[in-house]
């Protein structure tokens, strides 16, 4: 099990995202200190409300098609060395 590092839930160790608060769990645990920080300064709440429509969309896509795939990557790299082998940008491969 993993600790949320924004609001403390207990995710299973293969979720992309906080099962509570819907954080992607690879940015927080890479940039949760800075961004705790940057709220401090401006005097905000330390724990930020999770806007709905993010939640809602996140659950789409935690449940969408590449779930499995994303499963997979996890499982073989582990969880913050699947954050390195996810690409997000689509590649043009020349046409032979």
């Amino acid at each position: 099990m993993t600790e949320c590092p924004q609001c403390g839930s207990m995710n299973e160790d293969d979720s992309k995202n906080c099962k509570s608060c819907r954080v992607n769990l690879y940015w927080a645990f890479q940039h949760y200190e800075e961004l705790a920080a940057l709220r401090k300064a401006d005097n905000l709440p330390p724990k930020p409300e999770t806007a709905p429509f993010l939640v809602e969309t996140s659950q789409k896509i935690d449940n969408g098609p590449t779930v499995s795939w994303l499963r997979s990557t996890i499982e073989k790299y582990g969880f913050k060395g699947a954050g390195k082998k996810v690409c997000t940008t689509i590649i043009s491969l020349p046409r032979h």
